[in-house]
């Protein structure tokens, strides 16, 4: 995901300010979600773009998601992982979708990172860790998603509850003893089910109409 993101942010450096650039054909807002644009990908797609103009915003996306990778990779395994990602930033496109001016475009990875925050969470919880250090970090990125200026907390809220809920079904679901794990997948599908039927509700209630009223 580093390395995707990386290279997706030169080909946006490279486009900026062009109407097809990657940036505006990959960024995600609500209006994308309607009946009338009918862009759903961009739901998925905005997690792998960040903001041209704040190399910040990448680069301590893209630490936070080396380190929570180092831990979290291991103990799930890479499939696991970029399920968790994608899950993760899946709901905080919902939430945007919800909760945000269908208007407003988001960008970034910050949903699907507060999703690894929450999973990381779960994980310790599962294992018998002390969860007071991710209690701490959670809680001060929170506060700082209320408090900053262009800051989706939207999707780092919808990121952080779609995140705790994958990783809760990889935490406690049972396995198959070692074989493979299909029924914590046929749990997650559900999870993933609850979110499509979440984005289908918010996305039929964004009328011509009232996209009208926007311009």
């Amino acid at each position: 995901m580093i390395g995707i993101c990386a290279v997706v942010y030169a080909l946006q450096f490279i486009t900026a300010g062009q109407r097809t650039g990657v940036t505006e054909q990959f960024w995600y807002a609500g209006m994308f979600t309607s009946a009338v644009a009918m862009e759903p990908w961009r739901m998925l797609t905005s997690a792998f773009l960040h903001s041209p103009g704040n190399p910040l915003h990448i680069l301590l996306n893209l630490f936070t998601l080396w380190m929570m990778g180092r831990v979290l990779e291991p103990v799930l395994g890479w499939a696991r992982f970029l399920a968790l990602y994608l899950v993760s930033a899946f709901g905080g496109s919902v939430a945007v979708l919800w909760l945000s001016a269908p208007n407003v475009p988001v960008v970034g990875a910050s949903g699907a990172v507060y999703g690894l925050f929450a999973a990381l969470f779960i994980v310790l919880r599962r294992t018998g860790g002390n969860v007071s250090s991710i209690v701490a970090l959670i809680g001060v990125n929170l506060a700082i998603s209320f408090m900053g200026a262009n800051i989706s907390w939207q999707g780092h809220i919808g990121g952080l509850l779609a995140g705790a809920a994958c990783a809760a079904v990889f935490a406690y679901v049972p396995d198959g003893r070692g074989g493979p794990a299909v029924r914590q997948w046929l749990v997650l599908a559900g999870v993933v089910g609850v979110l499509v039927a979440l984005a289908v509700l918010g996305a039929l209630r964004l009328t011509p109409e009232t996209l009208l009223q926007l311009l």
